[in-house]
């Protein structure tokens, strides 16, 4: 029985479990995140808008979503969407969508500082369940008001802000060097996948039984992985009572210094705030949020307006690019690997030319997509294209932190996401503003070319100050470097014994 044991603690390594279920916690956390985004055409009374908007005297702007340039079969798909419950106009749609980066912007740096020194485990743990929480009590507090359910939103911002953090934490304790792009990549591949399973599932959920229910079957479903996350996830080898031996001695020695037992370093601020390096991660990140969070949040809502498609087309089309983007993700990852594993390039160039992937491209096929008319299946090969080319960002900007500074990848992360977040916040709303009474593909067009001028400028700035060097002032000091080692062969010799 004993042998049995050991056999399977063997050939299930616990750092697979831990990026699988890491993988999953994201899919749950960024799927919470956007099911409101399809959700909201079910929710919203598109009639009563439209009289409004009419009685408001903006007819000219109701009037030209039906231009022959601008519509794309609009009556003929125009009565096949039934209309919600919320009179809720384009403004207000966009503070709703928005108000969830109020409060993921609030926990950043503070969620990486507690991962850091406490228990990563539980702060991504009780962020996502804050999530999960958020969304079985969406349908109760939108029929209170758009207002409690904005509320409600900031909280579960609140609860997502920690687990972008908490993860790089865990992820620079539990992957190898030799296996930390692989590691990466399948946990934030979970962001993808949330989206590609959420669009979908959501809006079948919508058109075959209620727009309440997407709340209540994704939240219940969750549940089971938060207890799962509980039973199977430790924050380093040394706490897991079930990893093999073998596992947990091969990962604490190719970490090293970074191992859990050595000594907490300080945060040197004074160098983190004057480095470029740090710098390039936070522009690339903000910029190429703005454009993730463009298709993230209002995909669907150009797809309604511009292409007219209805709720179970969008909701199914709108998850195509995400599928896209996570077969990219993991491929060029993999490619990116061997070509550092072969000493072709540096972790400097990988990091560079996948950033450039994730901006370049996504740009010119944003500002192309306006310019194909009616061709809806060739606007949905450009956006897919522009949406899978940003899974660039996994192996680029978003694996960063740990490549420069290892001790303060949580820190780091927690600082740069507190930037990337205002194009969350920023998006929904000036989205809304512009095309309030104006679904017009001239208007999308002008978001277009602004996120191409964000992208363009995201490019240049990270190819100039971007490194993939471990930092002179992340590095331990040497009394302290020793200190840590002589510790960790003290450890493994009394597992020897």
């Amino acid at each position: 029985m004993e042998s049995e044991s050991k056999k399977c603690k063997d050939c299930v390594a616990s750092r697979w479990i831990f990026a699988v279920l890491g993988c999953v916690g994201f899919m749950i956390v960024y799927g919470l995140k956007v099911n409101l985004s399809v959700a909201i055409i079910a929710m919203v009374n598109h009639t009563a808008v439209l009289s409004a908007n009419e009685e408001s005297g903006d007819h000219h702007a109701v009037v030209a979503t039906n231009d022959s340039e601008n519509a794309c079969g609009v009556e003929e798909h125009e009565e096949n969407l039934d209309d919600g419950p919320f009179a809720w106009d384009e403004n207000v749609q966009g503070v709703v969508l928005a108000s969830y980066f109020y409060g993921y912007i609030l926990t950043q740096v503070g969620g990486g500082w507690v991962a850091e020194n406490m228990s990563a485990k539980h702060v991504f743990g009780g962020g996502a369940l804050l999530n999960i929480l958020g969304a079985l009590l969406t349908p109760v507090a939108a029929k209170g008001s758009y207002i409690v359910v904005i509320a409600l939103r900031i909280l579960m911002g609140i609860g997502g802000g920690v687990t972008l953090p908490a993860m790089h934490v865990l992820i620079a304790k539990w992957a190898p060097p030799s296996e930390r792009s692989k590691i990466a990549s399948t946990v934030y591949a979970g962001m993808t996948l949330g989206t590609l399973v959420t669009m979908p599932f959501s809006g079948l959920l919508a058109a075959t039984i209620n727009w309440e229910s997407i709340f209540y079957v994704q939240g219940a479903l969750s549940i089971l992985w938060y207890v799962l996350w509980l039973f199977f996830v430790y924050d380093s080898p040394s706490q897991h009572p079930r990893i093999s031996r073998s596992e947990r001695q091969m990962i604490e020695s190719s970490i090293g210094g970074g191992s859990p037992d050595a000594p907490k370093m300080k945060i040197p601020w004074k160098s983190v705030w004057t480095s470029m390096p740090v710098f390039a991660i936070i522009v690339a990140h903000t910029c190429s949020n703005w454009g993730w969070y463009m298709l993230l949040v209002k995909l669907p809502t150009y797809m309604r307006y511009i292409l007219k498609f209805d709720i179970k087309s969008n909701a199914g089309l709108s998850a195509v690019p995400f599928l896209c983007m996570w077969v990219f993700t993991m491929l060029f990852a993999s490619l990116l690997d061997f070509l550092l594993s072969k000493n072709i390039i540096t972790t400097t160039v990988a990091r560079k030319l996948a950033t450039s992937v994730a901006s370049v491209p996504p740009a010119i096929c944003l500002v192309l997509v306006t310019y194909v008319g009616c061709n809806t299946e060739l606007a949905v090969v450009l956006l897919t294209l522009g949406t899978m080319f940003i899974g660039g960002m996994y192996s680029g900007f978003l694996a960063n932190h740990i490549d420069i500074a290892p001790p303060f990848a949580g820190t780091l992360m927690g600082i740069s996401n507190t930037f990337a977040t205002l194009p969350g916040i920023a998006v929904p709303s000036i989205v809304g503003a512009i095309t309030h009474n104006n679904q017009t593909v001239e208007a999308w067009r002008l978001i277009f070319y602004i996120t191409l001028g964000i992208f363009l400028f995201e490019f240049i700035f990270y190819v100039i100050f971007a490194s993939g060097e471990l930092q002179e002032w992340a590095k331990p000091k040497s009394e302290e470097r020793n200190a840590g080692e002589h510790r960790l062969l003290e450890k493994n010799e009394s597992n020897k014994a």
